[in-house]
């Protein structure tokens, strides 16, 4: 698995402290008007320090366009460190399915450890490389250390005015033999497999608010070991599945934002996903109309 919100009012804060401090002032320096005050930098409410602590909630928890469960709830807590020619980003995070799936050998939850690296832009082209560990604490054979399986990332995009396109290229270490623990359906002792994503992204703006609509296609290559299903013909590679999303990010202030978004997750006639096993108990996927809402702050 990969694959997610209030604010408090301090207005009349700011404005009871600004009165205190110039009357303060005025007391002490009643016989130096006139003169001209020290300069003092102004403070910088929003100084990015490079935290960001990201909550959500999703319908549906698909890793990759497989959907492995319904209702989910998911935390994030990242940090970047500024570098001479490069941005490091460190982030964990933890997603626990909610409506837990009653097939007995599916893991509900998934832990990820990941760091990433910007890399110079050439050409206009902007790139990093990552890797990301997933571990599942709930997992049917996490007794002393949870199963978990390696994953390194390349990432790639360039913005052509009229859209973002993204491509984001994957080869993973353990699978498709990590998938044995969690997944005992599609036993295969193999291990490396790749997959990849292309999409396109845009903003645009509705009413004085921004909407950011994208869509892709993904390929896997043994991804999943034995094919999810025989209507793929027993394929274990090829067309994974289509994407499309609609999110509306609203700014909550300087360092918060809420971002509701609505998906749909489609899988054609021999692709990989359709048919395959929906370990949320529901019909067979192929057709997964999603959404959720995320939260973020940052500090």
């Amino acid at each position: 698995m990969d694959g997610g919100i209030q604010t408090t009012d301090f207005s009349m804060r700011p404005r009871f402290f600004a009165a205190t401090l110039i009357l303060s002032t005025a007391s002490v320096h009643a016989g130096d008007w006139g003169k001209a005050s020290l300069d003092k930098d102004p403070i910088e409410e929003c100084v990015d320090l490079g935290g960001r602590v990201e909550i959500s909630y999703a319908s549906d928890y698909l890793y990759k366009g497989y959907l492995f469960g319904g209702d989910t709830v998911a935390g994030q807590v990242g940090y970047t460190f500024e570098g001479l020619a490069t941005k490091i980003h460190l982030g964990i995070g933890y997603a626990n399915v909610i409506s837990e799936n009653t097939f007995p050998n599916v893991a509900n939850d998934d832990l990820t450890l990941s760091v990433r690296a910007d890399l110079p832009a050439v050409a206009g082209i902007h790139s990093a490389v990552s890797y990301t560990y997933h571990a599942y604490p709930e997992g049917p054979n996490a007794v002393f250390w949870p199963s978990g399986h390696g994953e390194l990332g390349l990432h790639l995009s360039r913005d052509l005015a009229v859209a973002v396109v993204k491509f984001d290229l994957a080869y993973n270490f353990g699978l498709p033999n990590a998938w044995n623990a969690t997944l005992p359906t599609l036993g295969n002792q193999e291990s490396g497999a790749w997959y990849w994503d292309l999409g396109l992204e845009r903003r645009l703006e509705l009413m004085g608010q921004g909407i950011v609509l994208a869509g892709g296609v993904a390929h896997a290559d043994n991804y999943w070991g034995l094919a999810p299903t025989t209507s793929s013909g027993g394929r274990s590679s090829g067309w994974n599945h289509y994407y499309l999303r609609a999110s509306l990010p609203v700014e909550l202030n300087c360092r918060t934002a809420l971002t509701p978004y609505i998906a749909y997750s489609g899988a054609p006639d021999s692709w990989l996903m359709d048919g395959a096993p929906d370990w949320a108990n529901r019909q067979a996927q192929s057709d997964i109309l999603h959404g959720g809402v995320n939260l973020s702050v940052s500090f």
